[in-house]
């Protein structure tokens, strides 16, 4: 038998966030999505994307980017410079797209889903981590708030 037929394809999984304010609903979601890949690829949003939706972030991009990069579960990080999925899992040939189950059954990720679908990517929700977001975070600190995790 060949090397090739004993070789198991790698499943490839992306993610994407602003990842302001890091905090324990952001490990929750990069902890279960490499329990389910094999390499797991981390887009955080672009400090140009935040400014586009009317937010602004509290840390800057290359800083925010450089705390998920130094998450163990974390095998690369790329910047997510707009909401293209479909465009971004092509790009990194993913397998799977992580995301938090507030998204779920909404008409956007139903759309989201149906894109992915025809290049053969699957969409896996996680639970959302209640009592915890940085929106929450920022308005406790007085500040307007960044993205939602799925901006």
């Amino acid at each position: 038998m060949s090397d090739q037929a004993n070789t198991k394809k790698m499943i490839i999984g992306y993610t994407s966030g602003v990842y302001d304010m890091f905090h324990i609903g952001h490990l929750n979601l990069l902890k279960n999505a490499k329990a389910m890949c094999d390499r797991l690829v981390v887009g955080v949003t672009t400090d140009e994307l935040v400014s586009y939706k009317g937010k602004q972030a509290m840390i800057p991009y290359h800083d925010r980017a450089e705390i998920v990069r130094s998450v163990r579960y974390v095998d690369a990080v790329v910047p997510q410079a707009d909401m293209n999925k479909l465009l971004m899992c092509q790009k990194l040939k993913a397998d799977i797209l992580f995301v938090g189950d507030d998204w779920y059954d909404t008409d956007k990720w139903r759309g989201i889903e149906q894109e992915l679908q025809t290049i053969g990517v699957r969409v896996v929700y996680f639970p959302y981590t209640q009592g915890i977001s940085s929106t929450q975070l920022s308005e406790a600190l007085g500040g307007q708030g960044s993205l939602p995790n799925g901006g």
